[in-house]
């Protein structure tokens, strides 16, 4: 009977915590549009690693700054107990924000590839640094509802599959506390207020490569003496098209998508190389080193067809270890969830074809990883577009533009539920 009443008592004050999430929004909802109009991109994310710094040591907590580069990471020690870690990314996208918001991004910068680009939260990243830095000051004040340690994560250089790795090869490991599970989360475009989850496989695998095909350059009133870049690098595209179709198993899957051709600069020029970018998703091991394979086998294969002067030149940009729920401890996190915000909020999905390096702290670890998705999309329009009218913008769209409430208290209300699932 005390034991009801000590679990009773604590359910009463957790209730209590959610309670105060309503007063804090207004406060939040500021910080989220001061991120929104100012991103940063992978790997230079100095202003948000700086503004979640600040926030971690004003509630407490022992900051550890430039992991990684700009990773930061805090620990709350509250006496003997599990340990977590709750993890956010902070970087935007190479993308010219066409929102039409008020607080939309006007924000330029280089990119990784010494481009002049336009910057913007295409991805929601800004929401997701509200959400853990709103979850880390409700734990910072409830201490005495939990014991444990709290390892807050804000982790750079997500989009280009880096962060992760970077913050790992920095020594996380070895500096910082085992966590006994990894927690994350990322909004997408399902309802407002919806939280999605996917045991096993969750989201696939990624892999980038950077091409350079190499010609030999003329005028372009004598090709003959060429050997066409542009044509080698067309004809090169449209047999990729071919890998997905020809070369995969019905039952299996996986995309092959060519984002980037560019090549010369005139147009009575006939240019000496040409340069591909691609990207190719996957869920199993074997058809990913299948599809890299024949990628490679065709690549080389036209330009030997062309007569090109030399092997094309290939280099991997990013690469994405396929995201896996550990099914226990999601099964243990959605249920906390379910008793918490209520059956009708818990949407099962099938995997994503987008990717995440979150897997990769479980990994090194060897720990459970929870990673589950927080619905960004006003209801109506989502129904509309369900019903066969306007798409919805996705990630990564210059038109994203998540819907502030019930998006932020919903993202923070399943975060500090996964929290204290696991800190009891």
């Amino acid at each position: 009977m005390n034991l009801q009443v000590a679990s009773a008592k604590s359910s009463d004050a957790k209730a209590a915590v959610f309670g105060r999430i309503d007063a804090l929004l207004p406060e939040l909802e500021k910080i989220y549009i001061d991120l929104h109009k100012h991103p940063e991109l992978s790997m230079q994310e100095v202003r948000t690693a700086g503004i979640a710094a600040r926030w971690l040591e004003d509630h407490g907590y022992e900051v550890h700054a430039g992991i990684g580069k700009t990773g930061v990471v805090g620990l709350l020690k509250n006496g003997d107990g599990p340990c977590i870690l709750l993890r956010a990314d902070m970087d935007g996208l190479p993308v010219k924000e066409k929102t039409g918001l008020p607080y939309a991004s006007e924000q330029t910068g280089t990119d990784r590839f010494g481009q002049s680009v336009s910057i913007m939260h295409a991805c929601a990243h800004d929401m997701h640094v509200t959400w853990l830095m709103a979850v880390t000051k409700l734990l910072a004040e409830s201490r005495d509802l939990w014991r444990g340690t709290v390892m807050a994560v804000f982790q750079p250089a997500e989009e280009i599959g880096a962060g992760a790795a970077a913050m790992l090869a920095d020594g996380m490991v070895k500096r910082f506390p085992k966590p006994d599970v990894c927690l994350g989360q990322h909004l997408i475009p399902i309802p407002a207020g919806m939280i999605g989850y996917k045991p096993g496989i969750a989201m696939s695998a990624a892999d980038s490569w950077e091409v350079k095909m190499i010609g030999r350059g003329a005028h372009g009133s004598k090709p003959e003496n060429s050997v066409d870049p542009v044509v080698m690098a067309s004809a090169t595209v449209m047999r990729l098209q071919t890998v997905v179709s020809r070369e995969v198993a019905m039952v299996d899957s996986a995309v092959v998508t060519v984002g980037t051709l560019q090549s010369g600069f005139n147009e009575n020029v006939i240019p000496d190389e040409a340069l591909l970018r691609l990207n190719v998703r996957s869920f199993k091991e074997e058809v990913r080193s299948r599809v890299l394979a024949s990628i490679k086998r065709i690549i080389d294969a036209e330009a030997a067809a062309s007569g090109a002067p030399r092997p094309p030149e290939i280099r991997e940009i990013s690469k994405f270890p396929v995201t896996i729920n550990d099914e226990a401890a999601m099964a243990r996190t959605v249920d906390a969830m379910t008793a918490r915000l209520g059956a009708e909020r818990m949407l099962p999905m099938e995997p994503l074809s987008g990717s995440e390096d979150f897997g990769l702290f479980g990994t090194a670890w060897n720990v459970p990883s929870v990673f589950w998705w927080v619905g960004g999309t006003d209801p109506k329009k989502f129904a509309e577009a369900q019903a066969g009218g306007e798409p919805i913008p996705v990630n990564h769209s210059p038109f994203f533009a998540p819907v502030i409430h019930p998006s932020l208290k919903a993202g923070i209300e399943a975060m500090l539920t996964a929290a204290y699932a696991w800190l009891d």
